[in-house]
């Protein structure tokens, strides 16, 4: 019972998590030097506790998170890795989240220079958002997003329009407007796509369809 106390003293505390994560004075995400400095602080908080602990695996996740966004890859990889380990053994109906996770280990295995592991992984991921949330949600198409730019990386140009004309494109049209920053950067992956296919002329009407 002392250490369930103490436990929801903490957490419930500078919104949880989030105290790792963000200034609540200024509502501004930590980045560089202080996000790592916070995750491996967050780390090191609920690094004693056990493996079900929530708290210990968001922690975790933080780390992973704060080491990425300093391009950290090599370092963020195994935590990711150790963190979807957790979440598969103890929450495997937090089927979004556990997508979530594979998509950062996706894009570590991208930029580590891996990008057929990475292609292999996002095509899952993909696909299991589009099982899980529908083509139109929000997760569904940043996932295909991502998807798009590691098959254009990998030559795959023609596979890239067909999945940014025929599906991301109309789907995030839907969702936000043909104006939204996800939108417009969308258009610009499939400009770049059509542009570097190898059966474009520089009459190709594709280019003027978005």
């Amino acid at each position: 019972a002392e250490m369930s106390v103490k436990e929801n003293e903490e957490w419930n505390t500078g919104h949880g998590i989030q105290k790792w994560q963000m200034c609540f004075d200024c509502d501004q995400w930590f980045h560089g030097a202080v996000a790592c400095a916070l995750g491996w602080a967050a780390w090191k908080m609920y690094l004693g506790r056990s493996e079900l602990n929530g708290a210990r695996t968001n922690a975790m996740e933080t780390l992973g998170a704060a080491l990425g966004s300093n391009q950290r890859s090599a370092e963020a990889l195994p935590v990711f890795e150790a963190t979807l380990a957790l979440k598969q053994r103890y929450w495997s109906d937090n089927k979004d989240h556990i997508l979530q996770i594979q998509g950062n280990i996706a894009l570590c295995l991208s930029k580590l220079g891996w990008r057929d592991e990475a292609l292999v992984l996002q095509r899952k991921i993909y696909a299991g958002f589009v099982a899980l949330l529908g083509v139109s949600h929000e997760g569904t198409i940043l996932a295909g997003g991502n998807l798009s730019i590691s098959m254009g990386k990998l030559g795959f140009y023609a596979d890239a329009i067909q999945l940014l004309r025929d599906k991301l494109l109309p789907a995030a049209r839907r969702l936000f407007g043909s104006d939204h920053y996800q939108t417009l950067g969308l258009n610009e992956n499939l400009v770049e796509a059509l542009s570097n296919a190898p059966e474009r002329t520089c009459d190709d009407p594709r280019l003027n369809r978005h």
